[in-house]
């Protein structure tokens, strides 16, 4: 019994001094990564990718004799093709297939819009290296969220129309509200089927206690500085003069949405699609505010007939901390932000 009582002992011993270094490591990585870039950009040309899946599945229909002779041709070939590349490597010449381009770019927007932040990277990225003739496609998925968080992310893809790149968003789930915001910046709109799209409306609610508070003989003091610095309140007693300023709040931002919409597609009767509803892609069209019903899968293999089709990303590196805690301050936070932004901050 004391013998096991020992070895126990000395695990318990083994086992904080191994936690000790792996906390002390975590935090030694953690600052050092602090430094560095955070973040990564990826580039994939989706071309070679889906002409080697073209390869593969027409290999595939050869048999044993022919795909050996096809396999040592390939082989023959990818030699020359590297052979003829460090030629050029060595005179110091960058390889440019000569053909238009097409960026593409992904957004799935969430709530709060933070990826934002990864779609301004990239679009400064494709900015950087851009020519007249190349062109822009997002794909776009989205149900809106908070206003400047999808304001900010339309005025991103503002930087391209501005730039005169040609830009087309194409929806193959949902584009509504915030994200039918940032869709009709687009100089083309494509969407699926049985996408969702519209809900051109802006919404806000705020669950009230004060009268459980009341209940309980608690009181809840609210100070504030200017008559409409806080409307409505989650503990206070709310006011029908607060409501009334909440009200037109929400309205002003409706005609500020409704304004920026007839800006970006000024053919739109706007009155008859900006009334908070929904359409379905086929519909969506029939009301103008799609242009074609199709999958960003036929887009762009109708896009890569003499085109290099280029997909974009930024990635935001997480720390070694994040990723040991599973980011569960982070979490924690975000939840904290929705709760705050559904009740004072109005969303599309």
């Amino acid at each position: 019994m004391e013998l096991l009582s020992q070895y126990g002992l000395f695990l318990a011993k083994i086992v904080t001094v191994v936690v000790a270094i792996a906390v002390v490591a975590t935090i030694i990585v953690n600052l050092t990564q602090r430094k560095r870039q955070r973040g990564e950009l990826r580039v994939t040309n989706l071309s070679e990718q889906y002409q080697d899946m073209q390869e593969d599945m027409s290999v595939a229909m050869l048999d044993n004799a022919q795909q050996k002779l096809w396999h040592k041709a390939q082989k023959k070939k990818r030699k020359q093709e590297a052979k003829a590349a460090k030629a050029k490597a060595k005179q110091g010449s960058l390889q440019d297939s000569g053909k238009p381009r097409v960026w593409v770019l992904d957004f799935k927007g969430s709530m709060d819009a933070h990826e934002v932040s990864s779609l301004r990277e990239e679009i400064t990225a494709v900015l950087a290296v851009v020519k007249p003739q190349d062109e822009v496609v997002l794909r776009l998925e989205s149900p809106g969220g908070v206003v400047h968080g999808y304001g900010l992310a339309a005025s991103q893809l503002q930087r391209l129309r501005e730039k005169a790149i040609p830009l087309t968003v194409a929806v193959d789930k949902v584009a509504a509200s915030g994200g039918y915001m940032m869709a009709c910046v687009a100089n083309k709109i494509v969407a699926a089927p049985f996408s969702i799209i519209g809900s051109i409306g802006v919404v806000a609610q705020i669950p009230n206690f004060n009268r459980f508070l009341k209940n309980k003989d608690i009181d809840v003091e609210l100070h504030t500085a200017g008559q409409y610095k806080r409307t409505l309140t989650l503990l206070g007693e709310n006011t029908d003069e607060g409501r009334q300023k909440f009200r037109e709040d929400l309205n002003e931002t409706h005609l500020l949405f409704k304004s920026f919409v007839k800006r970006m597609r000024p053919e739109l009767d706007i009155d008859q699609v900006a009334t908070g509803e929904h359409w379905y892609g086929v519909q969506a069209q029939e009301k103008g505010l799609v242009d074609a019903v199709g999958t960003s899968d036929d887009l762009l293999l109708s896009l890569m007939d003499g085109r290099d089709v280029i997909s974009v990303r930024y990635l935001q590196r997480k720390r070694m901390l994040d990723r040991l805690t599973g980011s569960a301050a982070e979490s924690a936070d975000r939840l904290l932000l929705r709760w705050w932004q559904r009740g004072q901050k109005p969303m599309l």
